[in-house]
């Protein structure tokens, strides 16, 4: 990278790592309506950021929802016009005993920084604003036309951009789409992300009797909803891990050689158990533990509830039962046709004795790229120089619903980006950065802005 680019990093280190605590300290939870004044207070924080940074037509656009942060850099037509996505809502804390440090006290230790938000994604959202910040300071100019859209809804499912999003198609057009909110494979393993799977959620009510029994005057004769659910949960998978469903894998797109080569390789099953306190690895056979995560599609039970769940016992027939499901699904699977294979399945499978209601949820499409697209090119060689190692060409197991939005509706090419690990517990307690790739993230996100006109 540019000498002049770089000393200049390394001198505004400390502002700049002081301004991300100032942003990450504002507790913006999306889901919480309690906390609304606060994501507005993140949004409006963004957008003095940005507008300091030296960018313009900074604006918070509203939603029926929580706002949109804008802003954006254009001066010279025949350059690439690159649009940088992120979102500045952050999950709850549950469970705070849990946390070894405030949640919204961020705190820097061994050079990682713990707190919500550090690593997904306010932490890389900084990073963003920051590389464009940098190259204005030192260069008065940018390599690319530049547009910025910081949404505050992505943990609760973006449920209003979509609106957004065809509500300025003009004011959003670009050639590439920039997201950093995708993980590293390790702590010096970068990655480019050409592949995510997408999302279909339901949630599962059973209902039997009129109300709760006493399970000794009714116990022997009446179903109990807690125990038809656990066998309709059970027969959507056969015992090897294969998904049970009929037609679900109909669509599915097949990996190809090299594809399946590299997730074999990368495949450490000993590490990740160890990683995870677990004494076995499961799922579907016939594929190694990084293809079944990156590229084959899951049913997961997320929650499973009903009855009394309080201290001691209460001896009840539970009159309902309910469980939350998210299906993972992969090129060239369509969210509407598994949801719709979900209900035909558990209608088919349901006991005696109760009755069924299913919702569909939050859902989304998968995605990838082709692996020759010249944006992919310019971001390995912007990781390489950065990292001074090979990128690794990745697939992921998580899904970022507006990537499909973007590309469907303004043509954009998506590179997904992202610095942050596995294993730094986002949406979980004691949320962490390592600011190793804070450090080299950044540097590689600017020299991509570089490398990104000499590959279009």
């Amino acid at each position: 990278m540019d000498q002049q680019l770089n000393e200049y990093l390394q001198k505004n280190r400390d502002s700049y790592l002081k301004q991300m605590i100032d942003f990450l300290s504002i507790p913006s939870i999306s889901s919480d309506s309690t906390h609304r004044a606060d994501v507005r207070h993140a949004a409006d924080w963004l957008a003095n950021n940005l507008s300091d940074g030296g960018l313009e037509h900074v604006s918070i656009m509203e939603t029926e929802g929580h706002p949109v942060v804008y802003a954006d850099y254009l001066h010279d037509t025949s350059k690439p016009t690159v649009l940088c996505y992120g979102h500045y809502d952050v999950q709850p804390v549950d469970p705070i005993d849990k946390w070894t440090t405030d949640p919204f006290k961020p705190e820097i230790k061994d050079n990682i920084i713990y707190g919500r938000g550090t690593s997904d994604d306010k932490g890389q959202v900084f990073m963003l604003a920051k590389m464009a910040e940098t190259i204005l300071a030192v260069k008065g100019d940018l390599p690319v036309n530049i547009k910025f859209l910081f949404e505050g809804e992505e943990e609760i499912g973006s449920a209003h951009l979509d609106a957004f999003v065809d509500q300025h198609i003009d004011l959003l057009k670009a050639d590439v789409l920039l997201v950093s909110d995708t993980t590293m494979i390790g702590l010096n393993e970068p990655a480019v992300c050409y592949g995510l799977r997408g999302l279909c959620g339901l949630e599962v009510r059973l209902h039997g009797a009129k109300g709760d029994l006493h399970s000794g005057v009714y116990g022997g004769a009446v179903q109990n909803t807690l125990h038809a659910m656990v066998a309709l949960m059970a027969s959507l998978h056969e015992k090897s891990g294969k998904i049970a469903i009929e037609s679900f894998y109909d669509d599915v797109a097949p990996l190809s050689a090299d594809e399946k080569k590299t997730c074999d390789e990368l495949s450490n099953d000993t590490a990740l158990m160890q990683e995870l306190h677990v004494n076995a690895l499961v799922g579907e056979p016939d594929y190694s533990t990084v293809a079944r995560i990156w590229a084959r599609p899951t049913v997961e039970i997320n929650g499973l509830f009903g009855g009394f769940e309080g201290e001691g016992l209460k001896t009840v027939i539970p009159s309902t039962a309910t469980a939350k499901i998210t299906c993972r699904l992969v090129p060239d699977q369509d969210p509407a046709v598994i949801g719709a294979l979900m209900k035909r399945h558990l209608q088919k499978h349901l006991p005696a004795g109760v009755t069924l209601d299913v919702q569909l949820l939050d859902h989304a499409e998968p995605f990838a790229m082709p692996l020759n697209h010249p944006t992919l090119k310019a971001a390995g060689k912007a990781l390489k120089d950065a990292f001074e190692t090979e990128p690794i060409f990745s697939r992921q197991g998580g899904s970022v619903p507006i990537v499909n939005t973007f590309h469907n509706k303004l043509g954009t090419a998506p590179v997904l980006m992202g610095f942050g690990l596995d294993t730094e517990n986002f949406h979980a307690p004691n949320e962490h950065f390592h600011l190793a790739n804070y450090d080299r993230g950044l540097r590689a996100l600017i020299s991509f802005l570089y490398a990104l006109p000499e590959t279009m």
